[in-house]
């Protein structure tokens, strides 16, 4: 974790470090989704001008108007700027064509392969036995058009939480699967991830 005092003092490496991982997901907007991006920069009040100043300079450098916005602090007011920014980008021709991550057609392993290389970065994935026989199951019952949704911790691309940045090459490992029929998707559980919600200690 990062404790309090990290986050009230001036850090220009740790914003510089901590791009990799933005700049994957407007990779993955752009490039795999073929979305044209805005950045919010949602500034707090312990955040400095020169960290802010820094996001927004990365961003630009990588091609995407970033908008500083202090709603946080000032409501409604405070996010104007990133507003305007959004609606301008509505109004520019998309040098991007929209795609999804997978073809429907693909089996339901195969939308995960795609997820975990494609979006995640993944080397590779691997399947829990248990998981791997539920899988056919759902697709023998007629299951195997439905979408896929990964549920992986939220702090890594990785399935391990304290791998940070944008890492590549990684193994993406399934331990259960699930099938949500009424939603219309298959669950893929990833890693240690607990999908019960919890109270904090």
């Amino acid at each position: 974790g990062v404790a309090l005092a990290d986050l009230e003092r001036e850090d220009l490496g740790a914003v510089e470090a901590g791009m990799a991982n933005l700049h994957r997901h407007l990779d993955n907007l752009r490039e795999v989704h073929g979305v044209p991006c805005v950045v919010a920069v949602n500034r707090f009040p312990s955040d400095t001008d020169l960290e802010v100043d820094k996001v927004v300079q990365l961003c630009e450098a990588g091609g995407v108007s970033a908008y500083p916005a202090t709603h946080f602090s000032d409501g409604g007011v405070g996010a104007q700027d990133l507003a305007k920014g959004v609606l301008g980008a509505l109004d520019e021709p998309s040098p991007y064509d929209f795609s999804f991550t997978y073809p429907d057609d693909l089996s339901l392993a195969e939308k995960v392969e795609a997820v975990a290389t494609r979006v995640y970065g993944a080397g590779r994935v691997t399947w829990d036995a248990k998981a791997s026989k539920r899988l056919a199951r759902i697709e023998r019952d007629g299951y195997g058009t439905l979408p896929v949704c990964v549920a992986k911790t939220q702090y890594s691309f990785s399935t391990d939480p304290t791998l940070l940045g944008a890492p590549t090459g990684h193994e993406l490992r399934v331990r259960e699967v699930r099938l949500s029929a009424g939603a219309g998707f298959v669950v893929v559980v990833c890693g240690d991830m607990m999908t019960m919600p919890g109270l904090p200690s």
